[in-house]
Parts: structure tokens; sequence; C-alpha cells
């Protein structure tokens, strides 16, 4: 993921939707877009991380960053999709599922519009948000994956 700087790079960033807030993810990191499809619940497991779903073939884990955002947890619509990223956990790459409420588009987020997140005046915890970039008048929420997962 691009660090927060003030260069002029840009990178290419897939959007998605949760709760009405816009949040971004390196496009790098995607490996696929999935519509809904069946999750097995893992039993005494969290919320954040409470089923597995089939990927090719590969278990991979589904979280719900909603969880990690204090986000209250909504029931699956039309739009939901499960976007399947690629993380380091422990040094190895890892493949996990994400719980989207919507999917957007792919777009250019110039390095130079994302701005670190305010220690106070945020609903989330900070140390979760790698960055905030103004686009269009929006704010779009650049999540730090390895802080999340490292969390549990």
């Amino acid at each position: 993921m691009a660090a927060v700087t003030s260069d002029t790079s840009s990178f290419q960033a897939l959007t998605f939707g949760l709760q009405g807030e816009i949040f971004a993810l390196d496009a790098d990191s995607v490996r696929e877009i999935l519509d809904v499809i069946p999750v097995t619940e893992v039993p005494g497991a969290g919320d954040f991380v409470g089923g597995l779903i089939n990927v090719r073939g590969k278990v991979a884990p589904l979280a719900d960053l909603r969880v990690k955002f204090g986000m209250e947890q909504q029931p699956h619509t039309t739009d939901t999709r499960f976007v399947v990223v690629e993380i380091e956990l422990a040094g190895e790459p890892t493949i996990v599922a994400l719980l989207a409420d919507k999917a957007y588009e792919v777009t250019e987020i110039g390095a130079a519009s994302i701005e670190e997140a305010p220690a106070i005046g945020m609903r989330w915890r900070a140390d979760y948000v790698k960055g905030i970039a103004k686009r269009d008048g929006e704010f779009i929420i650049i999540p730090d994956m390895g802080r999340i997962f490292a969390a549990g």
C-alpha cells in the first residue's frame, strides 16, 4: 500500500463501501471480487473472522471490517461482495476475504491527496487507518490491513 507521503506518486485502489463510508485497498493486493457464496461458520470464532469460504478450492477466512471499525453488522444485500485480498501476516502472504457492502471501482489515488488520520475527532481507532484521501469532496479511508489483522 502506498505510504502517506507528500510526493506526487499515486496508486490504483479498489474502493468499496461499508455503512455509507468509502474505503480503499491497494488494487495490487486484490485477487478477485466475489458475489456472496456460502460461508462456513466457525464455532467459537469471534465476529471479526467468524467464517470460512471456498476461493477456487482454497479455504479463506472471511473478515468483517465493520467489527474492527465499530460499525453495526448488517445482513447481506444484492450489492454485498467478498473482496479477496492477499496481505502479509507474520511475514507470510495470506489470502483473506473481506466483506463489503458494495464494491465500487478501481481508481487512482494521488499520494498528495492522502493525509494521516487525525488523532482525535475520528470514530475509529486511528492506528487502524493508514490514511484518509480526499477525492471529489469525499473522504476515502485507507485501512491499515496489517495492523487490523495483527490485532486479531
